[in-house]
């Protein structure tokens, strides 16, 4: 069951849940660092690779609320496991960037 608006927004919100979010976007920020120079769009990926390293916070909070509409997320709330946290937060970055 989908998460109500209400629900959402109060994920969308909260910290703990931004902790996590946080954190996601660090251990995918390292592996971007380590990725080649002939990946796709590497130049862009490491743009904001270093930007995560440089405002974790801000990052975090541009990533969290689409994260939040993830269909993991939307299922299971702050109660997603950190591998499939992990996905829906890489997956998010890949569209913004």
């Amino acid at each position: 069951m989908a998460l109500s608006y209400t629900e959402s927004a109060n994920l969308m919100q909260d910290v703990t849940f931004k902790g996590r979010v946080k954190v996601a976007c660090l251990k995918f920020a390292d592996s971007i660092q380590n990725e080649l120079g002939a990946a796709p769009a590497h130049n862009a990926r490491l743009r904001w690779a270093q930007q995560c390293y440089s405002q974790p916070d801000f990052v975090a909070g541009q990533v969290q609320p689409p994260t939040v509409w993830d269909p993991a997320v939307q299922s299971q709330g702050s109660q997603i496991p950190d591998d499939q946290l992990q996905a829906a937060v890489e997956g998010v970055v890949n569209k913004l960037i």
